[in-house]
């Protein structure tokens, strides 16, 4: 029996319905409850787990995900449904792709994102060729996002949670690996995701959920930098905007913009980080005004749209951070990338991090893409040259 306030489970489909459905297992709750509502679907259920980096660093090690425990717990989930499990050993390729690029990232004075990285290019990449491989009809997850099927194509929308929703961090799915892809829990709050699981009986029902980033060990980025790139990450000058001296400091990877704190710098007023600048190797602090924008540039963007983005602008929505609400702006096309004007501005946005764009600010509003923050500064459209020589990249997708 379903419990209380949770949707039921969906009817078994009739055998001649019965597709082949890869779920990419991780070890958790949400992606084992993935697996079982496609089962009861009547759907060839098969899951693998990517080993994305080292298994005996993450053994028995709470709140990682694809290492150590994790492996073993998606096994027992498998087990439990009575569904063939694989795991495939993608760790060379995963520090190839993610944490290397994660550090240089960080060297270069970004603040990645490798969650969407990892997304982008190996789950919608790497495993999706290898589920084509396997003769299957999708590639399913457990994120919480709404895929819906039309007649001009594939739509995302922000999950029915809203705390759960990770529309930020899929920004980067093309149209394309949507055809292909499966999101289950779109529909489901994290609780009823919990009672399905127990109604289950699944080992992992309460399991906690993975924190913070998966290889970073304790939080410790610049442990695991210092051991990706020895040396790289030298020391330099704290100086304000005019370029003058305020002290010293350990190497920018130690740094994010916005920064307050343990800055080592005397001053009569409050200094923030409000620049990274790796060239110089040097960390460019200011007074909380200094870190205000209303201008982003982007590199890489990935439209979902149904048409081209009109020169004159796409008025819309947009996130900057994955826990801010969405505010209005305007998406200006241009040379490499795109151009964001924001109608309030926002405090502290850091290069290498996402710009998420949205329909509308409802809760289930649709996601029309988004790009990698590669510059921010100005209060209007004219302040941001937004060209081949600032802003690196294309635009992915554009027309429906």
């Amino acid at each position: 029996m379903t419990p209380r306030g949770v949707p039921p489970l969906p009817r078994r489909a009739a055998a001649r319905k019965r597709s082949r459905v890869v779920v990419a297992m991780s070890g958790g709750v949400d992606s084992s409850v993935a697996a079982a509502l496609l089962q009861r679907q009547g759907h060839d259920v098969v899951g693998i787990t990517l080993q994305l980096y080292d298994h005996g660093a993450a053994l028995n090690r709470r709140g990682s995900c694809c290492a150590g425990q994790d492996i073993h717990d998606a096994r027992r989930v498998a087990d439990r449904l009575g569904i063939p499990h694989y795991v495939l050993d993608y760790e060379r390729r995963f520090k190839a792709t993610v944490m290397e690029a994660f550090a240089d990232s960080y060297l270069a004075g970004e603040t990645p994102i490798p969650c969407v990285a990892c997304n982008q290019q190996i789950k919608f990449h790497d495993l999706l060729a290898t589920a084509r491989e396997l003769g299957a009809a999708a590639l399913a997850t457990g994120h919480y996002i709404a895929l819906v099927r039309r007649r001009n194509g594939p739509a995302l929308y922000r999950a029915r949670d809203g705390e759960r929703d990770q529309s930020y961090f899929l920004f980067a799915t093309t149209r394309a690996q949507l055809r292909f892809l499966s999101f289950p829990l779109g529909g489901y709050l994290k609780a009823e995701v919990r009672e399905l699981a127990r109604s289950l009986q699944l080992p992992v029902a309460d399991k906690p959920d993975s924190q913070d980033i998966c290889f970073v060990l304790q939080g410790r980025y610049s442990d695991l930098i210092g051991r990706l790139r020895p040396g790289a990450a030298g020391e330099g000058d704290i100086v304000d905007g005019s370029g003058a001296v305020l002290g010293r400091h350990r190497g920018i990877v130690n740094y994010t913009i916005g920064q307050r704190r343990g800055l080592g710098v005397a001053h009569r007023t409050p200094l923030y980080v409000v620049r990274l600048d790796a060239a110089r190797r040097q960390v460019v602090v200011g007074p909380r005004e200094s870190l205000h924008t209303q201008q982003i540039g982007l590199r890489n963007v990935n439209w979902l749209g149904d048409r081209l983005i009109p020169a004159e602008g796409a008025a819309l929505w947009v996130k900057v951070r994955s826990t801010s609400l969405p505010q209005r702006a305007t998406l200006f096309p241009a040379e490499g990338g795109a151009s964001v004007l924001l109608r309030d501005g926002v405090y502290g946005v850091a290069a290498g991090q996402a710009c998420a764009f949205y329909a509308d600010a409802s809760p289930r509003a649709r996601v029309l893409g988004g790009g990698w923050i590669a510059q921010a500064g100005g209060t209007h459209a004219g302040d941001l040259v937004v060209g081949a020589g600032s802003v690196a990249g294309s635009v992915v997708g554009r027309a429906g």
